[in-house]
């Protein structure tokens, strides 16, 4: 991500006005205090909103061991189910909470529409960076130099989920390029079964595999938003998995369903290709199917090749027009830095830290019954040190999402490509960011 400052800038002149009309550009609640990020020299209450499981527990911590600055966590649904509304409706009010969990593919709408503080304001902040990996730090500060949006709090890279026990019973190699994913796809479905299954809905996966092909969706040159859903490295993805539904060697269940937790739990299927955080949905979806599984690297584009994509995501953003910057702050960096926040985290959610150092809990270096005790985060932290830092969402993502996947959908049952999903994608997508005024390159 090296595009200038101006990129973000040239967006948010033109479109804040149209959403936010409570949180004017440079408004930050309690005026110099707040955006020079100084303790308030009171104890303070802050408010957090999330829908990480288990937050709780972590915010406990905190409580117990800093009385002066204290945290009301608030849960609700997972962003796009109904939260980041929520955190839109109260910005316009003028009443949202201190801070807010909000994933990196998500930030460029809230800072179009003016709605984060800039964290570079905190000295603690900016020299924090060293800690995390350098794309994650990437996607907070949108491409800018001097500008911070959010404390990244965990990653999503991907690897290959795969039926161990199914390979080397009918003597498949597990797969390690994409060309012989799809040579595995056939002998699998010749013994009745389907390699993995494509998701008609998962949008933010397949922009995982444009990811992982060097492929970008969005940039900018610090005049205008460039949007790219049909690079060629794009059309390059969706060819090859529009080859795979053609020829019935992927099944195209709805995911996240009870029909698709069975195709895996019966070993219908027996590959998903999914970040970090699908070790959980594994091994709650298909209970039956405990020690059969491992972890592999993912496929790659051409033999050798050592890249992987990122699937998923979030970061604690400070919501503009807050009373306590600095103490807001602080506490996002302890959640996200401190060994005893990100071992909460994960023994309750799960959470993959973005930490360097969190890579190395002790929770994430154990083997892991339900994969035969493999160590499957070894593979993972392996895969998050391949990831591309130069990925950059859109400003309208949600929207994006939406209208690739009706088309997709429509691939999926044969009318249609997925090729032609993309374009119509795209189409839509400049529509929605010239409806709002924001700049969109010719």
């Amino acid at each position: 991500m090296r595009h200038t400052k101006r990129a973000v800038t040239a967006a948010l002149l033109t479109s804040a006005a149209l959403a936010l009309t409570g949180c004017a550009a440079g408004d930050s609640g309690s005026g110099g205090d707040a955006a020079s990020c100084e303790p308030a020299g009171e104890d303070v209450t802050l408010t957090f909103t999330s829908w990480i499981p288990g937050i709780e527990d972590a915010v406990a911590i905190w409580n117990e061991a800093n009385p002066d600055i204290q945290v009301e966590v608030q849960t609700g649904p997972s962003g796009n189910a109904g939260t980041y509304q929520n955190f839109f409706n109260q910005l316009e009010a003028g009443n949202a909470p201190d801070l807010g969990q909000i994933e990196y593919d998500a930030l460029p709408n809230f800072r179009v529409q003016d709605g984060l503080e800039n964290l570079a304001a905190c000295e603690d902040v900016v020299s924090a960076e060293d800690q995390f990996l350098d794309w994650t730090w990437g996607q907070v500060t949108l491409g800018t130099e001097d500008e911070v949006y959010g404390i990244p709090q965990d990653q999503g890279p991907m690897a290959l989920f795969y039926r161990s026990d199914l390979f080397e019973q009918n003597g498949i190699d597990v797969p390690t390029t994409w060309d012989e994913y799809r040579d595995a796809a056939v002998k699998i479905r010749e013994q009745g079964g389907y390699i993995t299954n494509f998701s008609q809905t998962d949008i933010n996966q397949f922009a995982g595999f444009v990811w992982q092909a060097g492929g970008e969706w969005f940039a900018n040159d610090g005049d205008a938003w460039t949007v790219e859903l049909t690079s060629d490295e794009s059309v390059k993805v969706a060819d090859y998995w529009q080859d795979l539904i053609e020829n019935d060697l992927v099944s195209t269940y709805p995911a996240w369903t009870d029909e698709w937790n069975n195709a895996y739990n019966s070993g219908e299927v027996w590959t998903w290709n999914s970040a970090v955080w699908g070790a959980n949905s594994i091994s709650s979806g298909a209970p039956d199917t405990a020690g059969d599984w491992s972890v592999a690297l993912a496929p790659q584009w051409e033999d050798g090749d050592a890249a992987a994509g990122n699937w998923g995501g979030s970061s604690i953003a400070v919501f503009n027009g807050t009373d306590h910057l600095y103490e807001a702050a602080k506490f996002a960096l302890w959640l996200n830095t401190s060994d005893e926040a990100l071992t909460s985290l994960n023994q309750t959610a799960a959470i993959y830290p973005a930490t360097t150092a969190g890579l190395e809990l002790p929770t994430l270096t154990e083997g892991v019954e339900f994969y035969g005790g493999q160590p499957i985060y070894d593979v993972f932290a392996e895969a998050a040190a391949q990831v591309n830092p130069d990925f950059v969402w859109g400003p309208t993502m949600t929207q994006t999402y939406a209208d690739v996947s009706d088309g997709f959908k429509a691939a999926a049952s044969g009318s249609g490509t997925l090729a032609e999903a993309l374009e119509k994608g795209q189409a839509s997508t400049i529509s929605t960011l010239e409806a709002q005024s924001i700049p969109v390159a010719e």
